[in-house]
Formats: C-alpha cells, sequence, structure tokens
C-alpha cells in the first residue's frame, strides 16, 4: 500500500511542480533553489527545456548517490523524471496567468512547496542538490539543514547576478515560501 501512496505523490506533487513553475516562476522570471534554480536561469538566458536541464544537472549527482546512498537514489530518480517530465509538459501554463511578482512568487511559492513536501512525506524527491546534500551531509557528519541552506544560497548568490534586483528580491520570497509550505506539508502529526 505504501509503494502506491509514494507513486500518488510523486505525481501529484510533480504535477504541482509543474503547476507552480511554468504558471507563476517562468513568467516573471523568478528562480527556485536547488537543481530546479539553476535549470530556470539557464532556460532565461538560453532557452533550454527547465526539465531535461534538471535530468542533465542531477546525472552526476544521481551516478554519486548510487555509490553511497542508494536506498534514497531509486525513490529520487522516479520524482526527478517524473517532476522534469510535468515541468516540460506543463510549459503551455507560461502564458495562461497575468498575476503580479509577488503575487506569482506566493502561489508559486505555495505550490511548488506542497509538492515537494507531498513527495518528502512519502519518502520521494525531485534528487538534485537535496540528494547532494544528504551524501554531504553523510560523509561529513554536518546537519542536513545547514548542507541545504548552504547549497540553496550559492544558487541564489549566483541568481543575483544574472536577475534584475526585483526579480531577484521576489525570488527570494518564492524561495522562502517553498521553504515554509515544504516544511507544513511535509510535517507529520
Amino acid at each position: 500500500m505504501f509503494i502506491f501512496q509514494k507513486f500518488i505523490a510523486t505525481i501529484i506533487g510533480s504535477l504541482l511542480l509543474g503547476i507552480g513553475v511554468n504558471g507563476f516562476l517562468v513568467p516573471n522570471h523568478l528562480i527556485d533553489g536547488g537543481i530546479l534554480g539553476i535549470a530556470l536561469i539557464l532556460h532565461y538566458f538560453y532557452h533550454f527545456q527547465t526539465g531535461m536541464t534538471m535530468i542533465a544537472l542531477s546525472a552526476p549527482i544521481c551516478v554519486l548517490s548510487i555509490l553511497s546512498e542508494k536506498s534514497y537514489f531509486l525513490s529520487s530518480l522516479q520524482g526527478l523524471l517524473v517532476s522534469s517530465l510535468f515541468i516540460d509538459l506543463l510549459s503551455p501554463l507560461r502564458h495562461q496567468f497575468i498575476i503580479s511578482q509577488l503575487g506569482s512568487a506566493l502561489i508559486g511559492g505555495v505550490i511548488i512547496g506542497t509538492g515537494v513536501g507531498l513527495m518528502l512525506r512519502y519518502k520521494s524527491s525531485t534528487g538534485g542538490t537535496d540528494l547532494l546534500a544528504k551524501i554531504i551531509s553523510g560523509r561529513f557528519s554536518l546537519n542536513l539543514a545547514l548542507v541545504i541552506i548552504l547549497i540553496d544560497g550559492i544558487i541564489v548568490l549566483a541568481g543575483f547576478s544574472v536577475l534584475e534586483t526585483d526579480s531577484f528580491l521576489y525570488s527570494c520570497v518564492a524561495i522562502t515560501t517553498v521553504g515554509i509550505t515544504t516544511f507544513l506539508i511535509e510535517k507529520k502529526y
């Protein structure tokens, strides 16, 4: 039963991620943390497909995880592939909503955070930097949350150098909203 629930959570979470990214972040040139943030930066400047870029960027991390975190690898790979697929399939949503940058940061953040939180609640994820952070924290006995914050902080700083100031600031709002929502959804009662 848990495997079926995990699969459904991955599908719904990935669908929400695709809606949040395409409906709210991309139209306003906002970024998120992690591999998704890097993929969005590359999309804005080189017009790469966001989902395919996520897969390409996550491939080396997946190879590394096979060597050190085999149990987490399979569920992360499934989440990565399904969420990348939904992000690319739902790209027509980029022209459907006309909302301010602040509204997009908040609404997109809640939708993405709900999707990610749902996936994490059922022991799945989109792989990427979360998987890298798990490997680093295990190898060097560091706090997982601290490693995630450091990695995402580097990505956000990279975004500051390539985004306009208002897009950068609203991206910070989106990232914070994603984080809070993820925590609230993933939290077990």
